[in-house]
């Protein structure tokens, strides 16, 4: 099923490069460096897939702005894959967030992250 043409068409405009595309082993290092790096910080990844090209991931509320967590695992990834060999941009500006109100709203948002896997 193909997604939103016009969506798609205005995203190839406006990229300033070639799309990342992980490789299977980059794919697990981003994972490991991102679970290691919930454990430092406390805050609990319920669900969480690492595509060729980006990741989903469902975490617990915690009292920090979402983009400063956001951030802390981009970069953490960033450093991880660049430790590696890895050359140029790795991650787009911004993100999507979604808020989860209830269990039902977090259960269907985690299912659909590890249809990702």
């Amino acid at each position: 099923m193909r997604g939103n043409v016009f969506l798609e068409k205005e995203n190839i405009k406006s990229k300033k490069g070639e799309a990342v595309r992980f490789s299977k082993k980059q794919r697990v290092i981003v994972q490991e460096t991102i679970v290691n790096k919930v454990k430092i910080i406390g805050i609990r990844i319920v669900s969480i897939a690492v595509c060729s090209n980006h990741v989903h991931f469902v975490a617990e509320y915690v009292d920090v702005p979402i983009g400063v967590v956001v951030g802390t695992y981009k970069n953490a990834g960033r450093v991880a894959l660049r430790k590696q060999g890895f050359e140029g941009r790795v991650w787009t500006r911004g993100f999507d967030k979604r808020y989860c109100f209830d269990e039902k709203e977090l259960r269907t948002k985690s299912e659909y992250v590890l249809k990702h896997e």
